[in-house]
């Protein structure tokens, strides 16, 4: 049951000063504010957080069997142990998080229903002035002497869907799982997933025992692995009666070093590596499964990521003829389905969109400083957590390859370092700069889309900051070499431009 503070909403006073405000409630919010009351209990700090709970990604998407992708032994905090199944729901998730609130005494701390309209940054005062709207009615100002955008990576208020020819003609419902709405009945029905996606590995077995018939229609095919939802060495430090908190810990360490060790092979034998995957789930299909033309991508492996199917049962699903897939590409909509670029056709009663997201840069608020526009994409970011001539603000994104939340402590760590660091030494704003010796230095696209390609980055790669050719310049997605990296920052360091 959701708790009944999850629903309060404090009324601002006309003006309101924090010394830390962060953005988001998600799984990054949560863990950063916790670190932050730790590491910092004499700073104060308020979330805010645009919907009406916490829960960020695990609140918006009510999609049936919605569910992590990632292990919850990495997904999940270092400082709370996770001793579910490693693949966790949606409702799980919720409660995890919401334990994490009550555990770290931050229910007070959050406002709900508050939407940032605009920050702007004061050099006169050190201070980000923000315009909230609160319950979608009136504006209140905050101020905040240090800005933390904790609000995630992808637009809540709308999804990414194609526009094909014909889609107004269709007779049935067209839904963006991000915006699955809680009256519709699939029982009985035709269904198209478009997409191949997480997403849609997830949405097909939890429907394919309600509807009459599931196709996954896919452009492009993606990356599986499968195999139980459960792990042999969790389970037997769990028979030796061994401690949660020093399970956790083991089992964090074990996913990484395998996470590695894949990421290694990735790029050392890619071939290999495909051929292991691939045939890692031909026991699943049908005998005569066309496995090349539907489940052998066109790319490497982990250029995206690969979807990871619990107990199989995506295939399991296709086994049992209540799924099939078509790859092809979408000519046009008409009233009864869509026609294919081959000639072929799906006639069907409602479509579901697993087509992705809309990459949100910095939560789509208009920034200023001293009132001059910041367009983000003329930056330079400091190992994708800070920007070059932005004062007090830290933004979180996570990795593509490991849990998310693996760099969310990783910042969290260094972001309270840095604030503990300003407060000792009476600093009141801090920016990184670009030095003499990077004045020549040359800059490209935040991430190399040799290396890693989703649809939604590449569609917004353009609206990111740039990076670097040196490594305090470049967000990595390595979290072996950032773990050791970021503790070992330099406060001192002239890349930071302090003002006293």
């Amino acid at each position: 049951m959701t708790p009944s503070w999850v629903k309060r909403s404090t009324q601002p006073s006309p003006t309101e000063r924090f010394d830390v405000v962060i953005v988001g409630a998600g799984i990054s919010g949560i863990g950063c504010a916790y670190m932050l009351r730790q590491q910092c209990p004499a700073l104060s700090f308020v979330i805010l957080e645009s919907m009406e709970s916490y829960g960020g990604t695990w609140l918006l998407h009510k999609y049936p069997g919605t569910r992590t992708d990632s292990d919850l032994y990495t997904f999940g905090y270092h400082f709370k142990p996770w001793e579910g199944k490693p693949i966790a729901s949606r409702q799980e998730i919720l409660d995890y998080l919401g334990c994490v609130i009550e555990d770290g005494n931050l229910a007070r701390e959050i406002r709900y229903h508050h939407q940032i309209q605009s920050a702007n940054w004061s050099s006169e005062a050190s201070t980000w002035g923000l315009d909230v709207c609160v319950e979608g009615l009136q504006t209140a100002r905050i101020e905040a002497g240090f800005l933390w955008m904790c609000q995630g990576y992808y637009r809540h208020d709308r999804g990414y869907t194609p526009e094909w020819p014909g889609m107004k003609r269709f007779n049935g419902a067209i839904i963006h799982p991000q915006h699955w709405p809680e009256d519709i009945d699939m029982t009985g029905k035709r269904v198209t997933v478009i997409g191949s996606g997480a997403t849609a590995a997830t949405l097909i077995p939890a429907l394919a025992d309600q509807c009459k018939h599931v196709t996954m229609l896919q452009r492009t095919p993606t990356f599986f692995s499968t195999g139980q939802n459960a792990d042999s060495l969790a389970d037997e430090l769990r028979k030796l009666e061994i401690s949660a908190q020093w399970i956790h810990e083991i089992m964090r360490r074990k996913v990484v070093k395998e996470r590695s060790d894949l990421i290694r092979r990735a790029r050392s034998r890619p071939d290999a590596l495909k051929a292991q995957l691939i045939d890692g789930i031909k026991p699943h299909l049908p005998e005569g499964f066309d496995i090349d033309r539907h489940f052998a991508p066109p790319y490497k492996p982990l250029q995206q990521r690969v979807a990871f199917v619990p107990e199989g049962d995506l295939f399991a699903a296709i086994r049992q003829a209540k799924a099939s897939v078509i790859t092809d590409h979408i000519a046009q909509f008409d009233e009864a389905g869509s026609q294919l670029q081959s000639g072929e056709r799906i006639d069907c009663d409602g479509v579901i969109t697993a087509t992705g997201f809309e990459l949100s840069v910095m939560g789509e608020i208009p920034f200023t400083v001293d009132d001059k526009p910041v367009d983000f994409s003329q930056t330079v970011s400091y190992r994708g957590v800070m920007f070059a001539d932005i004062p007090n603000m830290a933004w979180v994104y996570g990795y593509g390859r490991y849990s998310w939340t693996l760099r969310v402590e990783l910042i969290g760590n260094f972001v309270c370092r840095l604030l503990s660091h300003m407060q000792s030494q009476k600093i009141k704003s801090v920016s990184p700069k670009l030095r003499a010796e990077d004045a020549d230095m040359e800059l490209s696209p935040w991430i190399d889309s040799d290396d890693l390609n989703a649809g939604y980055m590449m569609r917004s790669l353009h609206r990111l900051p740039k990076k670097g050719s040196k490594p305090e310049w470049q967000h990595s997605q390595d979290y072996v070499y950032e773990r050791s990296a970021f503790p070992a920052i330099d406060l001192r360091d002239p890349i930071f431009d302090y003002k006293y």
